[in-house]
């Protein structure tokens, strides 16, 4: 975008910057880099803006979307926050469907954005913060109930091919450019999984010698094949206890990582103070887990990760309470 005006927001999603956390390196006491994706830098503050541009773009090209028709979709925020820039742009009304369990923060900035918010109970017994996959199967079902309702347009960030390939497309190809090819290993805290998915895809086809690792929380670890001992946990985004998600090959995956919520959290406040990037709890976990591998097997070696959103959504949270 660099000497042209911006015909909207929309334009400017994306094109992130990419930043050696060398500071955060040598604090920790480690030989090697992290190459961070500063992604909380996208107009709503999180790498969700690329997958709402790439989701509502692709549904009016194809026509599953029409002039006008709204837009709903299950949400812990961020996308919800990107789906609410991009229809406000295009002309869509936008109702996003969110747990209570998510950070106030999210549901405030949608609102301001002109989304209809719906906040959905949790489960008994939940603790606001950490949203489990029950919590969110409660929010999937009020999801059906208004796209039914409201002859509405899904935006099913779970389902849809447009998440993945906005990753595939570009981020990942980002990574590349920007980094000049010399990524050893890249990590990524799951959700959905087509951050992971797309931009794994793009590093294995332009040198499959790059390896890709899941991250989840200790706790629940069902990508990994292990037993949910602890479904709700503080990192927000992700984390479902999701079984499997059709963005990711399996042949992709070169391992498997584990964080405790602990670990984001140290992280994303070790972000702040050595590299003045105010990340949340997933930047945190994305970063905790790529100090493993350079811990390990990959001493010496680059690491690449996403900062997936900004640490304002989190204020309200123990991440940045009175303990931080």
């Amino acid at each position: 975008m660099a000497g042209r005006t911006a015909s909207s927001v929309i334009e400017i999603i994306g094109q992130t910057p990419l930043v050696d956390l060398a500071r955060l390196t040598e604090r920790a006491g480690v030989e090697g880099r992290i190459l961070a994706k500063l992604d909380h830098l996208n107009p709503g503050f999180s790498k969700k803006d690329r997958i709402a541009k790439q989701i509502i773009e692709d549904a009016k090209a194809s026509g599953a979307l029409r002039s006008g028709q709204p837009v709903v979709e299950l949400t812990s925020g961020n996308t919800g926050t990107g789906m609410a820039i991009v229809c406000s742009v295009k002309g869509h009304p936008f109702v996003a469907v969110m747990s209570k369990g998510n950070s106030v923060e999210r549901a405030r900035m949608m609102a301001a954005l002109g989304a209809e918010v719906i906040l959905v109970d949790q489960l008994p017994g939940s603790q606001p913060g950490q949203v489990s996959g029950g919590d969110l199967a409660l929010v999937e079902e009020k999801t059906r109930q208004i796209v039914e309702q409201r002859q509405a347009f899904r935006a099913d960030q779970f389902v849809l091919e447009g998440n993945f390939r906005a990753h595939y497309l570009h981020t990942g190809p980002e990574f590349i450019e920007q980094s000049e090819g010399r990524i050893d290993a890249f990590c990524d805290f799951v959700g959905t999984g087509g951050t992971f998915g797309g931009c794994a895809a793009a590093f294995k086809e332009y040198d499959p010698s790059i390896r890709c690792y899941v991250i989840e929380p200790d706790s629940a670890a069902v990508l990994a094949g292990h037993e949910v001992t602890g479904p709700n946990h503080p990192i927000q985004g992700g984390g479902y206890s999701l079984a499997e998600t059709p963005f990711i090959n399996r042949d992709h995956v070169d391992g498997y990582l584990q964080v405790t919520g602990g670990d984001a959290i140290e992280q994303a406040r070790a972000l702040a103070r050595s590299e003045g990037i105010f990340a949340g709890f997933s930047s945190g976990a994305n970063t905790a887990a790529a100090l493993q591998l350079l811990r390990g097997a990959f001493a010496g070696c680059t690491i690449a990760i996403m900062i997936c959103d900004s640490g304002l959504k989190y204020l309200s949270t123990e991440l940045w309470g009175e303990s931080a």
